[in-house]
């Protein structure tokens, strides 16, 4: 119960900013504002990329906090990797859709999605992407609320738009149930096997994928929106403080090979999907009271302390 209380206030805070903030930038362009945006393109290189003002934008991974090339691409949400981006985007004040963006922020394709952007993602190669939202009307939630994981395989075509319709296996056994769901999907370099959370029974695993077997296994609980590292070896994920969301997460690492957690050195609570900079380093958002963002950044060995990255930004992508 509580936890969905906790995914109702979320959800809520998210479909008012969205409301607002499209009716504010719809005035505006109908007041003849004109804002300098300029060419931003996804080709692989030193540079990070970022939401800025709800438009994609870039910056030097060297120099994160100076000037910053903005584009006039909208986004709520946006990732990209080896040329390929994610853009969740905004058709009206209530429908949203995941757009695949070519390297020049071209669209490619368009797939209408339910509910309110949360996260995004792209595999490594650019193939595989990933999105979750939250949605309403299921019977099963009591405060109205629920999220929905789609991929898409963009070599093939192939569409999955919920993960709830795969084959879980919890604790080693097939495993049913209606209020099964999934968010924070990250792909490890087959691009076939996947992470993600997996919700039920006021539990949230870590769940390993197969999207081509439809079959996902839980591996441990308390474990939210996983981040593979560069080399395959750790996920970055949330860690609900004390198992109770209601109490805010802690960003960890855990260590696949020993399931060892390493808490990070950022004592605020993180509700994000973080990204690897690097094998040492992770990008996240941290917000305001008022709901304005900044991109941080801390090292994944529970050492240093963290650091004010992109001032006035969400959803860091590297795009080296």
């Amino acid at each position: 119960m509580r936890v969905r209380i906790a995914v109702l206030t979320a959800a809520t805070v998210v479909l008012a900013v969205g409301a607002a903030v499209y009716v504010r930038s719809a005035a505006g362009r109908d007041a003849g504002a004109a804002p300098r945006f300029e060419q931003v393109s996804l080709t692989p290189g030193p540079r990070l990329l970022t939401v800025t003002d709800r438009h994609v934008a870039v910056v030097a991974a060297d120099n994160p906090g100076g000037a910053r090339t903005v584009s006039a691409v909208e986004c709520v949400r946006a990732y990209a990797a080896a040329g390929t981006g994610i853009c969740l985007r905004q058709k009206t004040p209530w429908a949203y859709q995941a757009v695949v963006l070519d390297t020049q922020l071209h669209d490619r394709q368009a797939i209408d999605i339910p509910g309110l952007p949360n996260r995004a993602r792209v595999s490594a190669s650019g193939r595989m992407l990933a999105w979750t939202t939250f949605v309403g009307g299921d019977s099963y939630t009591s405060s109205g609320f629920s999220t929905r994981t789609g991929i898409l395989d963009t070599a093939t075509g192939a569409l999955v738009s919920t993960l709830e319709d795969f084959a879980v296996t919890r604790d080693g056994r097939p495993y049913r149930s209606v209020d099964v769901n999934f968010w924070g999907v990250t792909f490890t370099a087959d691009d076939n096997v996947f992470y993600a959370t997996m919700s039920t029974a006021g539990h949230r695993y870590l769940v390993r994928g197969d999207f081509a077997a439809r079959t996902v296994e839980t591996l441990r609980d308390n474990v939210e929106c996983p981040s593979l590292s560069p080399d395959g070896t750790r996920l970055a994920f949330k860690q609900a403080v004390d198992g109770d969301p209601l109490r805010g997460w802690h960003l960890s690492v855990l260590d696949l090979a020993s399931m060892r957690v390493t808490p990070t050195a950022e004592a605020t609570s993180v509700d994000d999907q973080a990204a690897w900079l690097s094998d040492t380093d992770l990008a996240y958002t941290l917000r305001h009271a008022d709901g304005q963002p900044d991109i941080w950044s801390v090292r994944a060995d529970g050492t240093g302390a963290p650091r004010l990255l992109v001032p006035g930004a969400e959803s860091p992508s590297p795009l080296a």
